[in-house]
């Protein structure tokens, strides 16, 4: 295993580095968010790695490399270029510990991915969203009821008991340990005087010394009979306080492990505690071996000496039964899946698997002992009785058979990842096909409304980086409920994701899903930032704006159009009326062409018979716009340049200019958010020689849109 950094000690060791954005806020993090940080990073990703080339690392597109080969080829050839670099620069400041890290964690990433580029970019790109939800669930401070419920006093009371109960079982054994030498001890030196007396003269057997000989036996065997019965009392104790702590805290710890993992897995917050229950698991192991042991030697000694009434004879097969049968049982239930089934194109939705797509899947044995030195294999497969039940039958395609190893994992336990298997589906038998699906989500639960919104807002937090807040979440709740004051009732999955949302063609989930995708691939830095409001209606969008100064504007997701998403501003008339303007929404085809921070700049609007100009300057409530946006823009507007000016190759330079007309009998943009393809050059000219009600009537011809 490849030594791995402590976020506490990365400046101890002379490991800063310059302009690490999401590193850097990742480390000012309180500590309870850091050590969600520390679960997943390990000798796949070291954190030595990602803190020295932190820049770099956020610079590239590790999600698109993981399902592009060539491409992830490439960046781990540069991973280990920069690594290279990293070494040559604290080879001169003689740094000896970090030289030697380095060292060893180039050759295992080399080792390990060379064959399988990809799979190092699906680590990276799923550490980075990792800490992009981290970020996000440490600035959003209000929990729903399931956040709450998985983050209780009463579940933090009930870890510590197990800890401590773990440790009070411990420290029993080691008593039990000492009860047991001392048994031995009592035993040889009984036994050395009964062999004694046994050598003895029959003339020496009558007198005195022989008679209080033979009372100091006695006294030695009634004493040793009262040890081996209160060493077996004390064995009874603990099988009996470690079958109760198993049966009801241990189990009911773990199941609730298990529970944290599956809300994980729908964009809850990370579950961790394994490296805790790893701990309890192998504290009790170690307790239950140490026991058995203990048992074995009784057996030894009964075997030496026994006599009337022995209690180990009568006691001890019944206490070594439940010993080992409390050893299977931990074995069973130590066996865990560490990381749920997840296709590397679609990390952020795992446990959702598609045939013929690779899937990965990692298992963890939570007991660590040093008797577990032989090999352990493990078998994929699928229920078939879940597939009988359904109509359905699959096969999982690559190698399903692995052995267990130390060597995958980064702390010492027995792991074992499967990376590429697929699942494929068998031809169903004829008539069977209207039989499909009528086991699986014929009739889902309902859900309270507050628990659909966490996990709504989970679903924001996971794949873009930013959870939603409670303004944002009430809207959402008034499109749900349809009712501005919303009771926590519960909804159907049919109104969920089936039914058409009033009045429109899509259902709201459609809709949500669209929005998602919108923010992931075009304005994801905006919403990590906050800028984006999104989630408003326009009743609510006007009642922000209309005391605010001209030229204030939000942006919202569009209600009408899937994935689209608009700005709203609002100015005054001549008369002081004020006056909102709302662009027609921008979708995924236009901000595939242009940047929306570079739209939000470059924006113009024609007014009646004045100049072009853009009439967005504060983002709500009063932040400049350039002071919002500034940093996202994809470079400086271009100095409008002359006819005569050439720029490279000859061609004067040309820029998108996104431009709406508004006529001065309305209030909305006629023809918003064109793009209009025109060179600096041109435009200045247009404004020289032409007035602005000719631009516009030439704006509104039929080709303007072309």
């Amino acid at each position: 295993a490849i030594p791995t950094l402590d976020l506490s000690t990365a400046r101890d060791l002379g490991l800063e580095h310059a302009s690490m954005t999401q590193w850097n806020q990742v480390q000012q993090l309180e500590i309870k968010f850091l050590e969600q940080v520390d679960q997943f990073y390990d000798d796949n990703f070291p954190m030595e790695i990602r803190h020295l080339l932190a820049q770099w690392i956020e610079n590239q597109d590790w999600e698109a490399a993981s399902n592009n080969e060539t491409m992830a080829t490439i960046l781990l050839q540069n991973l280990l270029i920069q690594l290279d670099d990293q070494l040559g620069r604290v080879s001169k400041e003689k740094n000896l510990l970090l030289i030697h890290n380095l060292k060893r964690i180039r050759k295992v990433l080399q080792g390990k991915f060379h064959g399988n580029p990809m799979h190092v970019a699906v680590v990276i790109s799923n550490c980075l969203r990792e800490e992009r939800r981290i970020l996000a669930a440490a600035n959003m401070p209000v929990q729903g009821p399931l956040e709450k419920s998985l983050q209780s006093s009463s579940v933090s009371e009930r870890q510590r008991n197990v800890e401590h109960k773990v440790s009070a079982i411990k420290n029993s054994v080691q008593m039990t340990e000492q009860d047991a030498k001392y048994l031995e001890d009592l035993q040889d030196e009984f036994d050395y005087r009964y062999k004694t007396i046994q050598t003895m003269d029959q003339s020496d057997k009558n007198n005195a010394l022989m008679n209080q000989e033979v009372l100091t036996l006695q006294e030695m065997l009634n004493s040793l009979d009262f040890k081996r019965k209160e060493t077996l009392s004390k064995m009874t104790q603990i099988v009996n306080e470690t079958d109760l702590l198993m049966n009801s805290m241990l189990i009911e710890e773990l199941q609730d492990w298990k529970r944290r993992q599956q809300i994980a897995c729908i964009g809850g917050p990370l579950h961790n505690g394994l490296d805790q229950l790893q701990n309890c698991f192998t504290l009790l192991a170690e307790s239950l071996f140490q026991l058995r042991r203990q048992l074995e030697k009784l057996e030894e000694q009964s075997t030496k000496m026994t006599y009337e009434g022995d209690p180990i004879p009568l006691q001890r097969m019944h206490l070594l039964e439940r010993v080992t049968f409390l050893i299977y049982n931990l074995f069973k239930n130590s066996f865990v899946v560490e990381r749920q089934p997840c296709m590397p194109t679609h990390p952020q939705r795992p446990m959702v698997l598609k045939t013929l797509i690779q899937f990965t899947v990692k298992l963890r044995l939570l007991i660590k002992l040093p008797e577990l030195n032989y090999q352990v294999k493990v078998k994929a497969s699928i229920d078939k009785n879940v597939s009988t039940l359904s109509n359905r039958r699959f096969v999982l395609c690559g190698t399903h058979v692995k052995a267990m190893s130390i060597e995958e994992s980064s702390n010492g336990s027995l792991s074992v990842e499967f990376r590429h298997l697929q699942p494929k589906e068998m031809k169903s038998s004829a008539g069977s096909k209207g039989n499909e699906n009528l086991v699986f989500f014929n009739n889902p639960p309902s859900a309270t409304l507050s628990q659909l919104l966490e996990v709504m807002s989970w679903q924001f937090s996971s794949y873009v980086g930013r959870g939603l807040n409670s303004d944002q979440l009430n809207m959402l709740a008034e499109k749900l409920t349809v009712q501005s004051n919303y009771s926590d009732g519960h909804l159907t999955w049919a109104k969920f994701c089936k039914e058409h949302l009033p009045g429109k063609s899509f259902t709201f989930w459609t809709w949500l899903e669209a929005i998602l995708d919108l923010i992931k691939k075009h304005i994801l830095p905006l919403w990590i930032d906050g800028y984006v409001m999104g989630f408003v209606s326009k009743e609510k969008e006007r009642l922000l704006l209309k005391d605010k100064m001209p030229g204030t504007f939000l942006l919202r997701f569009s209600e009408s159009h899937l994935g689209g998403i608009t700005f709203t501003w609002v100015d005054h008339s001549e008369n002081g009326e004020v006056r909102f303007h709302s662009v027609e929404p921008y979708n995924k085809g236009r901000l595939s062409a242009l940047p929306f921070a570079d739209i939000l700049r470059d924006y113009k609007v024609i007014m009646a018979e004045n100049i072009p100009e853009n009439p967005l300057k504060y983002l709500y409530p009063d932040i400049p716009k350039d002071k919002a946006f500034g940093k996202h823009y994809s470079s400086q507007p271009c100095e409008v340049a002359r006819p005569t000016e050439r720029g490279d190759k000859g061609y004067v330079p040309s820029v998108f200019i996104p431009i709406s007309t508004i006529r001065s009998d309305s209030t909305e943009p006629q023809s918003p958010s064109d793009l209009l393809p025109m060179s600096p050059s041109v435009y200045a000219v247009l404004r020289e020689n032409l007035s602005p009600a000719t631009i516009e009537t030439a704006m509104k011809s039929p080709y303007s849109a072309e």
